[in-house]
C-alpha cells in the first residue's frame, strides 16, 4: 500500500497559512466502494461502480427536479488529502505544479466529477463515476447544462444580445507604486 502522506523526490512543499479564508458547509456524504486512495480510480468513469451520495435532510428540498438531468458536476472536499505540497511527482512523472495536476493533494482539497445520474430516491443520488474515498463530504451539486430560459425579457421570436464586451477580458487597473 502507497504512503499517501509521504513526500517523494522531487516534491516540495510549504506550511500552510494560519488564517482561514472561507466557510463551507457540507450538504451530504457520497457513499463508493473505495476505502483507500490505492482504490480510488485515477479519474472517474461514467460506467464505474454505482455510488450514493446523500444529502442532509435540511438539503433534500434543494433535490427538486434534479431528476431532470442526466450528468451533474459534484464538488467535494478530499478530507484525507495532503494540503501542503507545493509540486509534486506523479508516478512515472517529472516534478509538476500542484495547479497542474488533478492531483487531490492541493491546498484546497475541493475535487470536481461529472457523473451520470442513474436515479434518485429518499434524499438520495445514484450516480455513476466517481473517483472518491467512502464518506467523502460533499460541498455542491450543479446539473452539466441548465435548462432555465436565458432570460425572461427575450422575446421568443428575438435571440437574446451577447452580453457586452463578451469575447474580451477585462482585467481590473494596477495599483500605482
Amino acid at each position: 500500500m502507497t504512503d499517501w502522506q509521504a513526500t517523494r523526490p522531487g516534491e516540495t512543499s510549504a506550511p500552510l497559512p494560519g488564517r482561514h479564508d472561507a466557510h463551507l458547509v457540507f450538504i451530504g456524504r457520497i457513499r463508493t466502494p473505495f476505502v483507500s486512495r490505492d482504490q480510488c480510480p485515477r479519474q472517474g468513469s461514467q460506467d464505474g461502480p454505482l455510488c450514493r451520495v446523500e444529502i442532509e435532510p435540511a438539503f433534500q428540498p434543494a433535490l427538486q427536479g434534479i431528476e431532470a438531468f442526466t450528468q451533474l458536476d459534484l464538488l467535494y472536499w478530499m478530507h484525507e488529502a495532503r494540503r501542503d505540497l507545493l509540486t509534486q511527482s506523479p508516478r512515472g512523472g517529472a516534478s509538476t505544479g500542484t495547479f497542474a495536476l488533478r492531483s487531490p493533494v492541493r491546498p484546497n482539497p475541493v475535487a470536481l466529477s461529472r457523473v451520470k445520474l442513474e436515479g434518485v430516491k429518499d434524499g438520495v443520488l445514484l450516480v455513476r463515476g466517481l473517483d472518491c474515498l467512502d464518506g467523502t463530504p460533499l460541498i455542491d451539486i450543479k446539473p452539466h447544462r441548465c435548462m432555465h430560459p436565458a432570460s425572461a425579457t427575450t422575446s421568443p421570436d428575438k435571440k437574446p444580445s451577447p452580453p457586452t464586451g463578451a469575447g474580451r477580458l477585462h482585467l481590473p487597473p494596477q495599483p500605482s507604486s
